[in-house]
């Protein structure tokens, strides 16, 4: 369990009975889950919730997360509803951390997803993407190229030289594309099967928006493809890569800018997350019980992309 601040239940309910109105805390129970922050299913005489503690974000960062969440699932998007405190805000802190309470989505992850799920996947999140045009506010990628390149130079001691030039290679190849010109808008960035929750054949929610950010759209489909639709070995499963675009076209049409981009966007998704977990295995923070996932996946994945570049014809 990824668990970096302990709560315990007399904390929590006091906690909640002094600053919500969401009934008697009568269990607190720690999600598996998740390396970035603490994270924990609330219990009351109500309902469940989920009461996240903030272990990176700060509270000036966090408006736009918890806004965007409340957007969202006011347009229609199946995402958590954050939970306003009494003062009529929702976020709060709680041991010394930023901390919020989000309704509970319903469902449950797939770990060997169908085609049937990957298309509904698509589905929703050209959905996500569209009803996040009239969101206002903003928050630019903060582990975009910038941070790639920031968290490189503390990995490669840690690297052999192959996987060092892979490296060097591939940022030095996305430091020449720009993303501006293609369609933005806020982007969820961490669409992994873990967090799309599965409910009575239909998605019953995106869940963990706490990488959500103001990108290119693309890429999040791109990031989102590199989890639904990839095999043992790092290759392209195209029966879900057809299922998944077909879902979002019938929604939303790539651009032919956003079709041109789309091998790169691949490559950009394997890489931010290729470097963020070897940030984290290699740079971990002290924690209780705290797991960093394998970056070698994500290397193997970029190795494929780069080998076979996959184009689209839409």
């Amino acid at each position: 369990m990824s668990v970096f601040t302990k709560v315990s239940l007399e904390e929590a309910a006091q906690w909640v009975k002094q600053h919500y109105s969401i009934g008697r805390v009568v269990n607190l129970r720690g999600i598996l889950s998740g390396i970035e922050n603490t994270n924990f299913f609330l219990d009351t005489d109500q309902g469940v919730f989920v009461l996240t503690l903030f272990e990176k974000l700060t509270a000036s960062e966090l408006p736009f997360y918890l806004d965007l969440m409340a957007h969202l699932s006011s347009h229609g998007v199946p995402a958590p509803t954050p939970i306003k405190k009494l003062d009529d805000r929702f976020l709060g802190e709680l041991n010394g951390k930023p901390a919020a309470i989000v309704s509970c989505i319903p469902g449950s992850p797939t770990a060997k997803p169908t085609g049937n799920h990957a298309h509904l996947v698509g589905e929703q999140l050209a959905h996500m993407h569209l009803a996040g045009q009239s969101f206002e506010g903003h928050l630019e990628n903060l582990r975009g190229k910038t941070w790639w390149a920031s968290a490189s130079e503390e990995i490669y001691s840690f690297l052999g030289e192959r996987d060092a030039e892979l490296l060097r290679s591939e940022l030095a190849y996305q430091q020449e594309f720009g993303t501006q010109l293609i369609p933005r808008g806020p982007i969820h960035g961490d669409l992994f099967r873990d967090n799309v929750l599965f409910h009575e054949s239909r998605v019953g929610g995106f869940i963990d928006f706490y990488f959500a950010c103001v990108d290119a759209w693309v890429y999040d489909v791109a990031i989102t493809a590199n989890d639904w639709c990839i095999k043992e070995d790092g290759s392209m499963d195209n029966v879900n890569l057809r299922a998944l675009l077909d879902g979002y076209a019938s929604i939303r049409q790539f651009t032919p800018a956003e079709v041109e981009v789309w091998p790169t966007m691949l490559r950009a998704g394997a890489l931010r997350f290729w470097v963020s977990r070897l940030y984290d295995l290699h740079l971990p923070r002290p924690g209780e019980l705290t797991h960093a996932h394998d970056p070698e996946p994500f290397k193997r994945i970029l190795q494929s992309h780069r080998a076979h570049p996959q184009t689209l014809d839409l």
